[in-house]
Protein backbone atom coordinates (compact mmCIF):
# COMPACT_ATOMS: atom_id res chain seq x y z
CA UNK A 1 0.00 0.00 0.00
CA UNK A 2 1.62 3.28 -1.10
CA UNK A 3 1.81 6.34 1.33
CA UNK A 4 -0.81 8.01 -0.76
CA UNK A 5 -3.43 5.14 -0.95
CA UNK A 6 -3.04 5.27 3.17
CA UNK A 7 -3.61 8.69 3.17
CA UNK A 8 -6.77 8.77 1.11
CA UNK A 9 -8.03 6.03 3.63
CA UNK A 10 -7.33 7.81 6.56
CA UNK A 11 -9.27 10.90 4.98
CA UNK A 12 -11.98 8.51 3.66
CA UNK A 13 -12.37 7.08 7.59
CA UNK A 14 -12.81 10.35 9.14
CA UNK A 15 -14.95 12.00 6.42
CA UNK A 16 -17.34 8.90 7.01
CA UNK A 17 -17.23 9.26 10.66
CA UNK A 18 -18.22 12.59 10.24
CA UNK A 19 -21.07 12.05 8.16
CA UNK A 20 -22.39 9.06 10.77
CA UNK A 21 -22.36 11.24 13.64
CA UNK A 22 -24.07 14.12 11.74
CA UNK A 23 -26.78 12.16 11.27
CA UNK A 24 -26.46 9.90 14.56
CA UNK A 25 -30.01 8.31 15.33
CA UNK A 26 -28.59 7.95 18.88
CA UNK A 27 -28.35 11.50 19.06
CA UNK A 28 -31.20 12.75 17.57
CA UNK A 29 -33.01 10.31 19.96
CA UNK A 30 -30.99 11.58 22.88
CA UNK A 31 -32.03 15.17 21.67
CA UNK A 32 -35.62 14.70 21.43
CA UNK A 33 -35.56 13.46 25.38
CA UNK A 34 -33.53 16.17 26.38
CA UNK A 35 -36.28 18.72 25.01
CA UNK A 36 -39.55 16.59 26.33
CA UNK A 37 -37.89 17.03 30.04
CA UNK A 38 -36.98 20.76 29.18
CA UNK A 39 -41.07 20.86 28.34
CA UNK A 40 -41.85 19.00 31.01
CA UNK A 41 -39.64 21.41 33.53
CA UNK A 42 -41.01 24.37 31.73
CA UNK A 43 -44.85 23.05 32.41
CA UNK A 44 -43.56 22.20 36.21
CA UNK A 45 -43.04 26.23 36.36
CA UNK A 46 -45.99 27.44 35.14
CA UNK A 47 -47.84 24.97 37.33
CA UNK A 48 -46.01 26.17 40.46
CA UNK A 49 -47.11 29.80 38.97
CA UNK A 50 -50.40 29.19 39.11
CA UNK A 51 -50.47 27.04 42.07
CA UNK A 52 -48.59 30.00 43.98
CA UNK A 53 -51.43 32.46 42.31
CA UNK A 54 -54.30 30.27 43.87
CA UNK A 55 -52.82 30.15 47.36
CA UNK A 56 -52.52 33.63 47.20
CA UNK A 57 -55.96 34.07 46.43
CA UNK A 58 -57.56 31.82 48.73
CA UNK A 59 -55.40 33.90 51.75
CA UNK A 60 -57.12 36.93 49.86
CA UNK A 61 -60.43 35.21 50.20
CA UNK A 62 -59.89 34.41 53.94
CA UNK A 63 -58.35 38.03 54.83
CA UNK A 64 -62.01 39.22 53.69
CA UNK A 65 -64.21 36.86 54.98
CA UNK A 66 -62.59 37.94 58.45
CA UNK A 67 -63.42 41.47 57.13
CA UNK A 68 -67.06 40.81 56.34
CA UNK A 69 -67.24 38.93 60.21
CA UNK A 70 -65.87 41.60 62.22
CA UNK A 71 -68.24 44.48 59.67
CA UNK A 72 -71.26 41.83 60.95
CA UNK A 73 -69.39 41.98 64.46
CA UNK A 74 -69.00 45.42 64.75
CA UNK A 75 -72.68 46.59 63.39
CA UNK A 76 -74.50 43.91 66.28
CA UNK A 77 -72.37 45.83 68.47
CA UNK A 78 -73.34 49.06 67.18
CA UNK A 79 -76.82 48.40 67.29
CA UNK A 80 -76.70 47.16 71.08
CA UNK A 81 -75.03 50.33 71.94
CA UNK A 82 -77.85 52.14 69.64
CA UNK A 83 -75.94 53.47 67.38
CA UNK A 84 -77.78 52.85 64.00
CA UNK A 85 -75.88 55.09 61.92
CA UNK A 86 -72.29 53.35 63.10
CA UNK A 87 -74.32 49.49 62.43
CA UNK A 88 -75.12 50.69 58.81
CA UNK A 89 -71.34 51.86 57.59
CA UNK A 90 -70.33 48.84 59.28
CA UNK A 91 -72.94 46.46 57.10
CA UNK A 92 -71.85 49.04 54.36
CA UNK A 93 -68.15 47.81 54.86
CA UNK A 94 -69.98 43.98 55.63
CA UNK A 95 -71.12 43.69 51.63
CA UNK A 96 -68.00 45.30 49.97
CA UNK A 97 -65.71 42.63 51.62
CA UNK A 98 -68.74 40.47 50.30
CA UNK A 99 -68.41 41.50 47.21
CA UNK A 100 -64.30 41.46 47.13
CA UNK A 101 -64.77 38.21 48.32
CA UNK A 102 -66.64 37.01 45.61
CA UNK A 103 -64.84 38.47 43.02
CA UNK A 104 -62.09 36.52 44.48
CA UNK A 105 -63.74 33.53 44.46
CA UNK A 106 -64.59 33.58 41.01
CA UNK A 107 -60.72 34.27 40.04
CA UNK A 108 -59.64 31.48 42.20
CA UNK A 109 -62.03 29.15 40.86
CA UNK A 110 -60.36 29.97 37.45
CA UNK A 111 -57.20 29.60 38.61
CA UNK A 112 -58.28 26.67 39.98
CA UNK A 113 -59.13 25.39 37.03
CA UNK A 114 -56.25 25.93 35.38
CA UNK A 115 -54.06 24.34 38.03
CA UNK A 116 -55.96 21.12 37.59
CA UNK A 117 -55.05 20.85 33.81
CA UNK A 118 -52.01 21.45 34.04
CA UNK A 119 -51.52 19.05 36.87
CA UNK A 120 -53.10 16.60 34.41
CA UNK A 121 -51.22 17.96 31.35
CA UNK A 122 -48.07 17.28 33.76
CA UNK A 123 -48.87 13.67 34.75
CA UNK A 124 -49.32 12.69 31.47
CA UNK A 125 -46.34 14.18 29.79
CA UNK A 126 -44.18 12.85 32.77
CA UNK A 127 -45.79 9.27 31.48
CA UNK A 128 -45.16 9.91 27.75
CA UNK A 129 -41.22 11.08 28.59
CA UNK A 130 -40.91 7.86 30.84
CA UNK A 131 -42.73 5.78 27.84
CA UNK A 132 -40.01 7.70 25.24
CA UNK A 133 -37.00 6.86 27.59
CA UNK A 134 -37.79 3.38 27.67
CA UNK A 135 -38.13 3.32 23.89
CA UNK A 136 -35.41 5.32 23.21
CA UNK A 137 -32.94 3.07 25.52
CA UNK A 138 -34.65 0.04 23.86
CA UNK A 139 -33.94 1.60 20.22
CA UNK A 140 -30.26 2.35 20.29
CA UNK A 141 -29.96 -1.19 21.95
CA UNK A 142 -31.23 -2.39 19.09
CA UNK A 143 -28.91 -0.48 16.87
CA UNK A 144 -25.72 -0.87 18.07
CA UNK A 145 -26.40 -4.51 17.92
CA UNK A 146 -27.49 -4.14 14.53
CA UNK A 147 -24.25 -1.96 13.71
CA UNK A 148 -21.65 -4.82 15.36
CA UNK A 149 -23.84 -7.19 13.29
CA UNK A 150 -23.23 -4.96 10.02
CA UNK A 151 -19.65 -4.14 10.91
CA UNK A 152 -19.22 -8.28 11.27
CA UNK A 153 -20.78 -9.08 7.94
CA UNK A 154 -18.86 -6.49 6.31
CA UNK A 155 -16.15 -7.74 7.47
CA UNK A 156 -16.22 -11.79 7.05
CA UNK A 157 -17.86 -10.75 3.20
CA UNK A 158 -14.41 -8.73 2.45
CA UNK A 159 -16.38 -5.81 2.49
CA UNK A 160 -14.73 -4.15 5.36
CA UNK A 161 -11.38 -2.36 4.86
CA UNK A 162 -9.31 -5.04 8.13
CA UNK A 163 -9.89 -8.35 6.26
CA UNK A 164 -9.82 -6.82 2.64
CA UNK A 165 -6.37 -5.48 3.49
CA UNK A 166 -5.42 -8.79 5.53
CA UNK A 167 -6.32 -10.73 2.40
CA UNK A 168 -4.22 -8.27 -0.06
CA UNK A 169 -1.23 -8.27 2.48
CA UNK A 170 -1.52 -12.57 2.77
CA UNK A 171 -1.42 -12.08 -1.27
CA UNK A 172 1.61 -9.67 -1.60
CA UNK A 173 3.33 -11.97 0.95
CA UNK A 174 2.88 -15.28 -0.53
CA UNK A 175 4.09 -13.46 -4.13
CA UNK A 176 7.13 -12.04 -2.32
CA UNK A 177 7.88 -15.57 -1.19
CA UNK A 178 7.61 -17.25 -4.11
CA UNK A 179 9.55 -14.80 -6.17
CA UNK A 180 12.06 -15.36 -2.97
CA UNK A 181 12.06 -19.15 -3.41
CA UNK A 182 12.44 -18.34 -7.42
CA UNK A 183 15.17 -16.72 -7.21
CA UNK A 184 16.74 -18.81 -4.97
CA UNK A 185 16.71 -21.67 -7.11
CA UNK A 186 18.02 -19.91 -9.70
CA UNK A 187 20.73 -18.53 -8.16
CA UNK A 188 21.76 -22.19 -7.18
CA UNK A 189 21.56 -23.24 -10.30
CA UNK A 190 24.12 -20.59 -11.77
CA UNK A 191 25.96 -21.83 -9.13
CA UNK A 192 26.37 -25.48 -9.48
CA UNK A 193 26.51 -24.66 -13.57
CA UNK A 194 30.03 -22.41 -13.02
CA UNK A 195 27.92 -18.70 -13.63
CA UNK A 196 27.89 -17.66 -10.24
CA UNK A 197 30.65 -18.15 -7.83
CA UNK A 198 31.39 -18.14 -3.97
CA UNK A 199 33.95 -15.39 -2.96
CA UNK A 200 35.46 -17.67 -0.68
CA UNK A 201 36.26 -20.26 -2.66
CA UNK A 202 39.62 -19.53 -4.68
CA UNK A 203 39.37 -22.74 -7.13
CA UNK A 204 39.19 -22.19 -10.53
CA UNK A 205 36.39 -24.37 -12.64
CA UNK A 206 39.28 -27.18 -13.34
CA UNK A 207 40.01 -27.58 -9.43
CA UNK A 208 36.24 -27.44 -8.92
CA UNK A 209 35.85 -30.37 -11.43
CA UNK A 210 38.66 -32.73 -10.06
CA UNK A 211 37.63 -32.30 -6.54
CA UNK A 212 34.71 -32.98 -7.64
CA UNK A 213 36.02 -36.55 -9.26
CA UNK A 214 37.71 -37.05 -6.45
CA UNK A 215 34.94 -37.07 -4.62
CA UNK A 216 32.97 -39.28 -6.90
CA UNK A 217 35.70 -41.89 -6.88
CA UNK A 218 36.87 -42.28 -3.53
CA UNK A 219 32.88 -42.80 -2.98
CA UNK A 220 32.92 -45.63 -5.62
CA UNK A 221 35.84 -46.80 -3.90
CA UNK A 222 34.59 -47.18 -0.71
CA UNK A 223 31.23 -48.44 -1.77
CA UNK A 224 33.18 -51.30 -3.66
CA UNK A 225 35.10 -51.81 -0.84
CA UNK A 226 32.35 -52.50 1.65
CA UNK A 227 30.54 -54.66 -0.78
CA UNK A 228 33.56 -57.01 -1.14
CA UNK A 229 33.92 -57.52 2.69
CA UNK A 230 30.53 -58.20 3.07
CA UNK A 231 30.03 -60.52 0.51
CA UNK A 232 33.74 -62.29 1.42
CA UNK A 233 34.01 -65.55 3.20
CA UNK A 234 34.20 -65.18 7.35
Amino acid sequence: MTMFKHAAEILEARVNTFLNRADDPSQTLDLSYEKMITSLQDTKRHLADVITERIALENQISTAKREADKAEADARMALQAQREDLARAALADKQAALQKMGSLQQAHDSVATQADKLTLYETKLQDRIEQFRTQKEVMKTQMTAAAAEVGVSESLSGLGTGLADAGDAMRRAQDKTAQMQAKAEAMEGMTEAGILSDPLDARNSTEKELDKLRTTTGVDADLARLKAELTAPK
